[in-house]
């Protein structure tokens, strides 16, 4: 693809982004027009009369806008690092286990009653140590057949702890079901308690976990063609690995603890940028992103739009629209992804 069309690809979805963002700051529970929403965020800057349409925009949409695309980032650019480093493309940012560690260690923190640390949530602490531990988990077990662990080992023991964690989190559900309904409400992901301060804790994880994917994204084209290859022309398979897998499940662990676990976000974005951009790593990373971003964002205004005052869950939203999107891909491209 020429460069000036892959830029124009990207300059579009940056636009479509933003204005998406607005639209995703006014709408709501409570309509607020569109000059109001630029006055609150004038006021960033320069100090205007707080009222309530300022304290709602602010205090309360602003945050959940900007996460809510931050999630969308982390989650896609992990997705397409794990397809490229498995390559796989039904890899997914929760392949090696992150999720069902998360989903334990936040049912854990909500049948226990822990109690916050401050502003930070007891709920997302715990749900992001359970994704960290169990990634861990899975590099130690993987290295049992290698060291630096093949890829199918490091594969083998996520689906396998997978499986475990979410075998003790059906016992913790079945031991407590007083909390069954709010652990199975987390568990399908959703942004209804953003503040500033899970922002600003949240945001520089998945920042890191994401710069690292993007930093391997010329070694990860190499890795696609095969492990000799990639060795023959001078790359450090093992090391590249260690590094994707860690910024990947960086990223993913930092999204789920701020947002639940939301499905299909880091298989739809990547596989939709790739028709769109081509394969190479380099220009798929930043489509995704912004691919990612504009599904969650969109996911969330629907969530919170469509059966007001209900909100519904974020993942029941990107489910809806990804098993269809996988159906349409595997009736389009069948043939080519059995190759």
């Amino acid at each position: 693809m020429p460069r000036r069309r892959y830029l124009s690809i990207i300059f579009l979805l940056l636009i479509l982004l933003i204005f998406t963002a607005l639209y995703g700051i006014a709408a709501g529970s409570v309509a607020i027009p569109v000059s109001d929403v630029f006055t609150a965020i004038m006021g960033f800057f320069a100090p205007v009369k707080e009222d309530t349409s300022y304290t709602i925009l602010f205090s309360l949409r602003l945050p959940r806008v900007l996460l809510a695309m931050a999630v969308g980032v982390s989650l896609s650019i992990a997705g397409a690092g794990f397809q490229g480093f498995f390559r796989n493309p039904l890899a997914d940012p929760y392949v090696i286990g992150a999720s069902s560690g998360a989903a334990l260690g936040a049912a854990l923190a909500i049948v226990l009653a822990l109690p916050n640390l401050g502003f930070l949530s007891s709920v997302s602490l715990c749900a992001f140590l359970g994704a960290l531990f169990t990634t861990f988990l899975a590099f130690s077990i993987s290295r049992f057949a290698g060291d630096p662990p093949p890829a199918v080992a490091l594969l083998l023991a996520g689906t396998a702890l997978s499986a475990f964690f979410s075998a003790l989190l059906s016992l913790v559900l079945v031991l407590k079901d007083r909390d069954m309904h709010r652990v199975y409400y987390w568990l399908l992901g959703g942004l209804g308690m953003t503040s500033w301060p899970e922002l600003f804790t949240v945001f520089p994880i998945m920042a890191a976990g994401a710069g690292i994917v993007y930093l391997a994204s010329r070694p990860l084209d190499l890795l696609i063609q095969g492990d000799d290859v990639a060795q023959s022309l001078g790359l450090d398979v093992g090391r590249l690995r260690v590094l994707v897998a860690a910024g990947a499940s960086l990223a993913a662990a930092a999204a789920v603890a701020s947002a639940g676990i939301i499905g299909f976000v880091g298989l739809i974005a990547p596989h939709a940028m790739r028709i769109i951009v081509g394969p190479s790593h380099r220009r798929l990373l930043p489509a995704s992103a912004l691919g990612g971003a504009l599904l969650v964002l969109t996911a969330d205004i629907i969530a919170r739009t469509i059966a007001v005052p209900l909100e519904l869950p974020i993942g029941i939203i990107t489910s809806v629209i990804g098993a269809p999107f996988f159906i349409f891909l595997l009736f389009k491209r069948g043939r080519h992804l059995g190759a």
